[in-house]
């Protein structure tokens, strides 16, 4: 019996894929062979059973043995609302040119009050998940330190059992050695921004008088490491970002960053406003992340250990079968029941990017206000069923037959601030190129099956490699 698959032409080969996330490339002759379910040499036939392609069993054995497999992919749903999102101010002493929190460089600044910090405390307690993560942002969290402080001793008077973990996103210029001694006291992780080399760094994030801010956020990085603790960092590709590929991974390594997100920006907020200063096609950016990637790879074969995040993420579903909790590339996506967003003045949303586009005028994934609502209003609203919905993969006319379907994620907040629909319909645009291409480039390296590439990929991974894979 043949199973449901999806299939890409791949050079001389055939790219196919199925629902329990296993690939496979196989010939011209052995696709014809397969869809016409004639006779296949046997071990052809063997490796193709192997991957779920075919099977010969009564169908609900069948089932009962991919089920584990689908759980595997899909295991994330089997958790509630697990990050919580504080934005504690839009209070921000930079001028980055691609901010996506805002698009209004006269915005009026607000602060989180307390009352309004410990009603969403209250409501992300209320999650049935045990394990929680509270993630700290702006503008620049540490301008309103001393609502986050309360929200770290708030939270361990009331979590009753729940597991926290804390996470703050910073450009560390606030940092002083009393609000790191708190960050450590409480095993808060600290991710700051980084976007490469002096030269490029400085172009995209500067303070708001002009004023550098590279040397600033080096001297906080390597004080944080020289009290034993750890950084990570944010990297946010621009266009001037295109000339240093090589210079960004390697300032990277020089602060001993063992990984890198190489990000292509998001149209909201500020660079929605400039795109044609700091934006560039889908195809600049690829031809970008393939050399970073090809660089990347390159450096671990030299024996220096960093790795590219995003194709960890696309890794561990294609190699590993297992789908890492990045609420972008899940179906349906984490918005409002992967995480939620709870904003200074106590509007609820389904996302952090859910909140920038209300910061951009449109309340479309506002689900309540800490006042008004419990957490089970906020996962039982129509906004909530909206969204996973409209981010269900399996249920896009697009998308479900795109051999990429059992990796890829959609957003309905992209999809609506740039196609004015909730749902996916353009397969042309900037973000479905976007991913399409990174995983083009990423099986790309896994047909051509050279066994130091496939050690590398494999140490991502954590998975020791000592023959080439078959």
């Amino acid at each position: 019996m043949l199973n449901y698959f999806n299939f890409k032409k791949f050079g001389r080969l055939y790219l196919i894929t199925n629902d329990t996330g296993k690939y496979q490339f196989i010939t011209e002759d052995t696709f014809k062979s397969l869809i016409q379910k004639n006779e296949l040499p046997e071990d052809v036939y063997n490796k193709l059973k192997e991957n779920f392609f075919i099977y010969d069993e009564h169908d609900s054995v069948f089932t009962e043995k991919i089920k584990y497999y689908i759980r595997d992919n899909k295991n994330y749903l089997f958790s509630a609302t697990v990050l919580h999102i504080f934005v504690l101010t839009n209070v921000c002493n930079m001028s980055c040119v691609y901010c996506q929190a805002k698009d209004d460089i006269n915005i009026v600044h607000h602060m989180m009050t307390n009352e309004i910090a410990e009603k969403s405390v209250d409501i992300a307690l209320s999650s049935p998940s045990r394990y929680l993560t509270f993630e700290f942002q702006g503008g620049e969290p540490l301008a309103n330190f001393e609502v986050l402080r309360h929200i770290v001793e708030y939270t361990e008077e009331h979590k009753k059992g729940k597991i926290i973990s804390f996470s703050i996103v910073t450009n560390l210029s606030l940092l002083t050695e009393e609000i790191l001694d708190f960050l450590i006291e409480h095993k808060i992780n600290i991710s700051t921004s980084l976007d490469g080399n002096e030269i490029l760094h400085n172009s995209n994030r500067s303070f708001q008088n002009g004023e550098s801010t590279y040397d600033v956020v080096i001297d906080r990085i390597k004080t944080i490491q020289g009290r034993g603790y750890e950084v990570g960092a944010i990297q946010t590709t621009t266009r001037e970002s295109l000339r240093y590929a090589k210079e960004i991974i390697d300032t990277y390594v020089s602060c001993n960053q063992t990984s890198i997100f190489v990000r292509p920006l998001t149209q909201l907020g500020t660079a929605e406003r400039v795109w044609d200063k700091v934006g560039y096609t889908a195809s600049e950016f690829l031809e970008f992340y393939e050399t970073c990637l090809r660089y990347i790879i390159r450096l671990n074969q030299e024996g220096i250990d960093i790795c590219e995040r995003h194709a960890v993420i696309f890794l561990k579903k294609i190699l590993d079968g297992y789908s890492e909790n990045y609420m972008e590339l899940r179906s349906p996506c984490g918005a409002s029941i992967g995480q939620i967003a709870y904003f200074y003045d106590g509007a609820i949303f389904t996302c952090d990017e859910g909140r920038m586009l209300y910061e951009m005028g449109n309340d479309a994934f506002k689900l309540g206000n800490v006042f008004e609502s419990s957490y089970d209003d906020l996962v039982q609203s129509s906004t909530c069923k909206a969204v996973c919905v409209a981010s269900l993969l399996e249920g896009q006319l697009n998308c479900c037959d795109c051999v990429y379907q059992p990796y890829c994620g959609t957003c309905p907040v992209i999809n609506l601030a740039q196609e004015n629909d909730l749902f996916f319909r353009n397969t042309q645009s900037f973000r479905c190129q976007i991913y399409g291409g990174m995983l083009d480039i990423i099986f790309s390296i896994l047909q051509d099956n050279k066994l130091e590439e496939m050690k590398v990929f494999n140490k991502w991974l954590g998975v020791e490699c000592d023959e080439q894979k078959e």
